[in-house]
């Protein structure tokens, strides 16, 4: 049974996914190497519980529960020696999670199930660093993690039946929804959403439509909640196209070759929201979306 989870990786999912985990009653260790993002993952977790109290979904009490349900460390051998869960939200960067499980491995007890939050990156290969494999599965959580209702579960190539059946039932204890897959690359979510931005941002390269032009055909015309250059931009670009990296060296087929002008602006550290500008430009306090004049029609 599944009570004390730790989640390695205090950024924007990390700090989600120990949010709903506390919300429902988890113990929470969250661990990140950097005592600064500690702090601001905690001042988000507030924050993201202050919207859900003025929306009334939650109490104040309810809030203050799940507070305190989370502790933090800088340590992971400290933070996950007691787990029955190790839940890794690093960035999509293939060493670092390797480097991440096998510190889990040899740390968490032998019973821990190790899970990786990872979007893109195989699951086999990184159960292939440690001694458990049949311990290892994918939990992918969409963001922002407290609203999305999905979690892709991705099966690794000897992860255990029973893993996967305490991984779906623990998901639906969270109020989410769970969709089991297995691992090729991209596994369900992002081998068909990021061929798609792909193309949108090839589209824009080759002065087909402008950026706000093609968001809005895929708005209104698609039922799109969101369009493909916002919502790359909202992911963010560098992710992006470390998806589709994955995805062409995964198949070997140039269908997901990332596109050169996505290329050409994560190398100019135009990122998306988190830089302040990708197809948009994103200011502070402002709800109104900008587009790039680069990017105009």
């Amino acid at each position: 049974m599944i009570q004390k989870v730790s989640v390695i990786g205090a950024g924007t999912m990390g700090n989600g996914i120990a949010h709903v985990f506390a919300q429902n009653g988890f113990s929470v260790n969250l661990i990140d190497v950097h005592t600064a993002q500690l702090e601001k993952a905690i001042q988000d977790i507030t924050k993201n519980f202050n919207r859900q109290i003025t929306k009334g979904t939650v109490t104040e009490e309810q809030k203050q529960q799940a507070l305190s349900n989370i502790t933090t460390f800088t340590d992971i051998a400290v933070g996950v020696q007691n787990a029955d869960l190790a839940v890794e939200a690093a960035i999509e960067n293939m060493e670092l999670k390797l480097s991440i499980f096998k510190q889990l491995d040899e740390a968490a007890p032998p019973s821990c199930i190790l899970a990786s939050n990872t979007s893109s990156i195989s699951i086999t290969k990184i159960a292939a660093a440690t001694k458990r494999p049949e311990m290892v599965i994918g939990m992918h959580f969409m963001n922002p993690v407290p609203v999305m209702k999905l979690v892709e579960i991705i099966n690794g190539y000897a992860t255990k039946k029973e893993v996967t059946e305490t991984i779906t039932t623990l998901s639906k204890t969270l109020g989410k929804v769970p969709c089991i897959v297995n691992d090729y690359p991209g596994f369900i979510a992002n081998r068909i959403l990021m061929p798609m931005i792909n193309e949108a941002i090839f589209s824009l390269h080759e002065g087909v439509a402008g950026a706000e032009e093609i968001d809005t055909v895929m708005k209104l015309g698609m039922a799109h909640p969101m369009g493909p250059l916002q919502l790359a931009d909202f992911i963010g670009l560098d992710v992006c196209l470390s998806i589709l990296n994955v995805l062409y060296e995964g198949f070997g087929n140039t269908k997901y070759a990332p596109s050169p002008l996505l290329v050409n602006m994560v190398a100019a550290g135009k990122l998306g929201v988190k830089t302040g500008e990708g197809f948009y430009i994103y200011t502070a306090g402002s709800k109104e979306l900008a587009v790039s004049e680069r990017f105009r029609k």
